[in-house]
């Protein structure tokens, strides 16, 4: 056997032993460091696994007992007036139903003149009224008369010679009251003269706005252009008249022709179908209880007058009305 040959087989003896040898190391060495690691703890558990989701989820408000009650009764409260407008509403037009009420509902006036005032002052006020009526009286200017002055709810709106207030707001010149109702004309004397002591160039009529004359009973005080009023003021006066449309065209004959205006704020129809049912189907009780007219269409009624619209807006679903108007000019043709 060559040298090279007894070499190899020398070797191949040797390599076995050192192999296992070092295999059996690494097992020992892996077997040791395994024995060494501390071994893994199984999570905790509980008993009952939804007491950890207490923790992790956190309660839901609910609501208190006060603030359920509040509401429960609240729901009751609105259930219960609801349920009282509709049972009046009925009651209501099975009263209209029986009516039969005259056009001229004017005469009611005279028997709540008195408690005019405290009956309205809620809804108006509710309503924003007092800043529609002052806002159109504002307006007047020279000798004004004012129809349907009612209990002169728009006298405090007066700038009048006199009263403490802008020069330049002074632009009264004078001012003649008209109502049909005596109860009601004194109401507005007593009135206006607590809020302007002193003031003389005032008068007070009863009379019915379609015979009113022009100011020329003034004389002097009226100035030149006496054959004319300046301004004429009517609020919430149509719904109570027979005949507004000729109540109109004769007032649009003492204003003024070039410069003059007919200031109108009034109620009557709405641009809701549903709300002028309401209105028609009630409007004969309404009538026969405060002396008014509330379904009247005060947009049709100032057509058919003739007079020329300067300005018009609408408020509360439409039923609230106020327009600015002149008497039409003859080169515009018309009535």
């Amino acid at each position: 056997m060559s040298a090279s040959r007894v070499g190899t087989a020398f070797l191949n003896k040797a390599k076995l032993p050192v192999s296992g040898l070092h295999g059996a190391k690494c097992k020992h060495s892996k077997a040791k460091s395994t024995s060494k690691r501390p071994p893994t703890k199984p999570p905790r558990t509980r008993a009952n696994p939804q007491i950890d989701d207490l923790h992790l989820k956190p309660k839901p408000k609910s609501m208190s007992p006060r603030l359920m009650t509040f509401f429960g009764v609240s729901f009751l409260g609105i259930g219960t007036y609801c349920g009282y407008l509709y049972a009046s509403y009925k009651r209501e037009v099975a009263y209209s139903k029986t009516l039969e009420v005259s056009k001229d509902v004017s005469d009611r006036y005279n028997k709540t003149a008195r408690q005019f005032d405290a009956d309205v002052d809620m809804s108006e006020y509710l309503m924003g009224m007092g800043s529609k009526r002052r806002d159109l009286i504002q307006m007047a200017r020279g000798n004004v008369l004012e129809v349907s002055c009612g209990t002169g709810r728009n006298l405090s709106y007066y700038e009048l010679p006199g009263k403490k207030s802008r020069p330049e707001l002074e632009g009264c010149r004078t001012v003649t009251f008209v109502d049909l109702s005596p109860q009601m004309v004194e109401i507005t004397r007593e009135k206006f003269q607590k809020l302007y002591p002193g003031i003389k160039r005032v008068a007070f009529w009863v009379k019915n706005a379609g015979e009113v004359i022009p100011p020329a009973a003034w004389g002097k005080e009226a100035g030149k252009e006496a054959s004319y009023y300046d301004t004429i003021v009517q609020t919430m006066g149509i719904c109570s008249m027979p005949d507004p449309v000729e109540t109109l065209r004769h007032l649009g004959s003492i204003t003024e022709p070039e410069k003059g205006r007919i200031l109108l704020l009034e109620h009557g129809r709405s641009y809701y179908g549903w709300l002028n049912n309401i209105l028609d189907n009630t409007a004969a009780a309404h009538a026969d209880r405060h002396g008014c007219w509330w379904n009247r269409d005060i947009g049709e009624i100032v057509r058919e007058s003739g007079l020329e619209i300067v300005e018009e807006k609408r408020w509360h679903f439409g039923t609230t009305w106020r327009y600015v108007l002149r008497p039409r000019r003859k080169d515009t043709g018309g009535s």
